[in-house]
């Protein structure tokens, strides 16, 4: 989960508050007590941390919570108005030029993931409809070039190379003319990084700056990193001017040091996260969203976006005709299969559901090789016995097994638990047609 220690800490200690029917000034003190620990725990800026406690501390102690009927309710409501205005009260888009093409200039230290992330937003942005040109000006380290050409063969987008012989700021020149001629409206130059800053690297990406004008400059950041992250943020705009952030690795991050201190101390916003290796695995950072997702609140609106970019609508209209006439088979299983996977680790998913905290998150086996075990067994029946799973009998079970490396007992499940939902849906069914024969209410999920 994404700040998976940190929300912890929080759900817990403002969960105590929630049930209490009335809230003293002690209680808050303790409770703030307990947020301010869990916050510095996270590496979040002391400054940030004590600033944030005090607006806190001083709201919530105001006569709107102490007379409120659910004053612990109000607490947490503050506690997510001030995490999401630390963390930049709403998401920060990238400025187009209103005559492209749209210069993007990535910057930041080695191994941050600068290259790959290079790709990502330019396939993020190739969906919206933008025609990106991926330039490589890292002519220092060790196949870098090759590895933005992969990448950008990966997701399918051009990528505008001199070799290593010629100056970055020369072929950032040169790939704006390429791209002007070539009809690219978005130009995404990755420049090379540093295992540390130094005055040869800031010179070099202030002269592309100077020679290219960009619209956008990002500082692509490892999330992982903590203080340091916001350090080399801090460094990078006092010498180069930067325009937003983009956070890697956040997935893995369970801390929130960087993602909870940039914006505060920087006044940069982050614009963009990385969450997981995949290619299509780049967001655009909505801080409320963010904000519920670390209290425990879900983030409906990302599961909803993610679904509509991911499942197909057709397919779904046609799953639910078959749902309702009980016509859902194992072929259907197994496409709606690869439409799930296509939003992302269940982990992710799950965590953006309202009540699904950090707490219930760790009590729950999710684990996605088991999605990957089920599409395996599918995949090793015959058309015929998945359209028909009444035809598997003992032998056939057999084979399936031994034919996706499982045991008997997963087959034997997975064909139980599929008799068992379909058996569910009939009885659905069933009722809504009783419900409608009475005049009474429809089920949404049949209409």
């Amino acid at each position: 989960m994404v700040f998976e220690s940190l929300a912890e800490k929080l759900q817990n200690t403002l969960g105590k508050l929630k049930g209490k029917g009335k809230l003293s000034e002690k209680d808050v003190k303790n409770a703030m007590r307990e947020v301010k620990l869990a916050l510095l725990e996270a590496d979040v800026n002391f400054k940030v941390v004590k600033n944030f406690i005090n607006t806190v501390k001083e709201r919530s102690i105001g006569q709107e919570v102490m007379e409120s009927l659910t004053p612990g309710q109000q607490v947490i409501k503050i506690v997510n108005e001030e995490l999401t205005k630390l963390m930049g009260e709403s998401e920060s888009k990238i400025e187009f030029a209103p005559n492209p093409p749209t210069v993007i200039m990535m910057c930041g230290l080695q191994g941050a993931g600068k290259t790959t992330t290079s790709g990502k937003l330019g396939a993020l942005l190739k969906k919206k409809g933008k025609r990106p040109l991926l330039v490589a000006c890292d002519v220092y380290r060790p196949a870098a070039i090759k590895q933005l050409q992969v990448v950008g063969d990966k997701v399918d987008i051009p990528v505008f190379a001199m070799g290593n012989k010629q100056s970055p700021v020369d072929i950032a020149k040169a790939a704006l003319e390429h791209g002007k001629k070539h009809g690219n409206d978005l130009i995404i130059i990755d420049t090379a990084g540093r295992l540390h800053i130094d005055e040869n690297l800031m010179e070099e990406l202030q002269n592309i700056k100077s020679e290219v004008n960009p619209n956008e400059i990002l500082l692509v950041l490892d999330a992982m990193t903590g203080q340091d992250a916001v350090n080399v943020a801090e460094t990078f705009d006092n010498k180069l001017g930067i325009n937003g952030v983009v956070l890697t690795k956040l997935d893995g991050d369970a801390r929130g040091g960087a993602a909870l201190s940039i914006r505060a101390v920087t006044d940069k916003p982050i614009k963009f996260v990385g969450l997981g290796e995949k290619l299509d695995q780049l967001e655009p950072f909505h801080p409320d969203r963010m904000a519920s997702r670390i209290l425990g609140m879900g983030d409906v609106l990302s599961l909803i976006e993610k679904a509509q970019a991911s499942i197909d609508d057709k397919k779904a209209r046609e799953l639910e005709k078959k749902l309702r006439n009980q016509e859902f088979t194992f072929e259907d299983f197994l496409d709606q299969l690869e439409q799930m996977k296509n939003m992302g680790p269940l982990s992710q998913i799950l965590e953006m559901i309202p009540g699904m905290g950090s707490k219930q998150l760790k009590n729950l086996n999710v684990d996605d090789k088991e999605l990957v075990k089920i599409e395996s067994i599918i995949q090793s029946m015959t058309k015929a016995e998945r359209v028909n799973p009444n035809i598997i009998d003992g032998s056939r079970r057999k084979r399936i097994a031994k034919g996706s490396g499982n045991k008997i007992q997963d087959v034997n499940r997975l064909l139980k638990q599929f008799k068992e939902t379909k058996k569910m849906m009939k009885k659905f069914s069933g009722l809504e047609k009783s419900m409608k024969k009475k005049g009474k209410f429809n089920f949404p999920m049949f209409k």
